[in-house]
């Protein structure tokens, strides 16, 4: 059932990217930012990949990565605003987002106040939750998107730079090309075993007190 679900996982990201382009990837990064398990460690290198190819353009992908980061970040913002800790407690856990993710968030926006934002986007893991406690002190909007943006971009285009690199050495090396059939086979599988690490390491998260 776990591989079943990932193999849907890995497929459903490089389709999106793939037929989506541009607004597939702001889709994707906004699933990710709204604190659903999808993480742009997978999807903007995914990205960078197709850059290499020639499909998209570099700065253009960090730029739609970032806005649905923007978009995606609402939904936290709001869940902080309107709810607060016991909303997100209750029922985070379907999204498998635990309370040490959220004491983290809350930790963090506490030590930096609004600049938190900017600086927890660039971060692993407090990126994805540091919308939460910037609605729950119910930051002021249009400094939250500023900081927002600012903070996913540099994120967005590092990681679709790496992927970037790595298509280009993919398709410089005939060795390579000769050892797998398809491009999409190998990320497929490079995707299930990222999400599948992922994905454990939220549910062993949840089952700490």
């Amino acid at each position: 059932m776990i591989e079943r679900i990932l193999g849907i996982l890995a497929t459903f990201t490089i389709g999106v990217i793939s037929s989506g382009g541009y607004l597939g990837i702001a889709l994707l990064m906004a699933i990710e930012s709204a604190c659903i398990p999808l993480p742009s460690e997978i999807i903007m290198p995914f990205a960078g990949y197709l850059v290499s190819t020639g499909r998209f353009d570099l700065f253009l992908a960090a730029t739609a990565g970032a806005i649905g980061c923007n978009l995606g970040s609402i939904v936290a913002y709001e869940i902080g605003k309107r709810g607060g800790r016991p909303l997100a407690e209750r029922w985070g856990r379907y999204v498998l987002v635990g309370p040490g993710e959220l004491d983290a968030a809350d930790r963090f926006f506490a030590r930096f106040g609004n600049m938190a934002v900017l600086i927890g986007r660039l971060l692993p893991v407090i990126r994805s939750f540091i919308a939460f406690p910037a609605g729950v002190a119910r930051m002021p909007l249009v400094p939250f998107h500023v900081y927002t943006f600012l903070g996913s971009w540099p994120w967005c285009f590092g990681l679709a730079w790496v992927g970037m690199k790595l298509g280009d050495q993919w398709n410089k090396s005939p060795a390579m090309k000769a050892a797998f059939h398809s491009a999409d086979a190998v990320i497929a599988v490079v995707l299930v075993a990222a999400v599948g690490f992922y994905i454990w390491h939220r549910v062993r998260g949840l089952k700490r007190p």
